[in-house]
């Protein structure tokens, strides 16, 4: 049903933002969106790529907006994540909840099985980029 945690696969995205800014971080996540979905694909309607795949890895972009700040760009954009796959369990699926699941409920604990583990695990990688100066460097 798709969701996995990757230990940092989204710490390239904060990384690239954080250091070129929020536009060039949207851009590279969404980029990223579609190679998930070339090499991952779930597609069963049109809006749900969107959901699934280009919006939530866009806004980790988000974290360029908080370039001083880098653990709140973190958060930021991880939320944004998980506000887009919330949205597209609630709305897409429906018909993988086990009967008797209320789907929100089910698409909270769903997304945040994967998505807690990845922020806290991107969060200390960009703690430890930032610590070291390595997100400043060759600015």
């Amino acid at each position: 049903m798709g969701g996995s945690l990757t230990a940092g696969s989204m710490v390239p995205i904060f990384w690239l933002s954080l250091r070129r800014g929020a536009r060039t971080g949207i851009e590279a996540g969404v980029v990223l969106g579609f190679v998930v979905m070339i090499i991952e694909p779930f597609l069963f309607h049109p809006v749900q790529v969107l959901l699934d795949y280009l919006i939530p890895f866009g806004v980790l972009g988000l974290a360029g907006l908080f370039r001083t700040r880098p653990l709140v760009g973190v958060a930021v954009g991880m939320s944004g994540r998980f506000i887009s796959h919330f949205l597209s369990g609630i709305i897409f699926a429906e018909i993988y909840i086990p009967a008797g699941e209320h789907p929100v409920i089910y698409s909270v604990l769903y997304n945040s099985t994967y998505l807690i583990p990845e922020l806290i695990i991107s969060s200390v990688i960009i703690y430890l980029l930032a610590k070291r100066k390595l997100l400043e460097i060759y600015l």
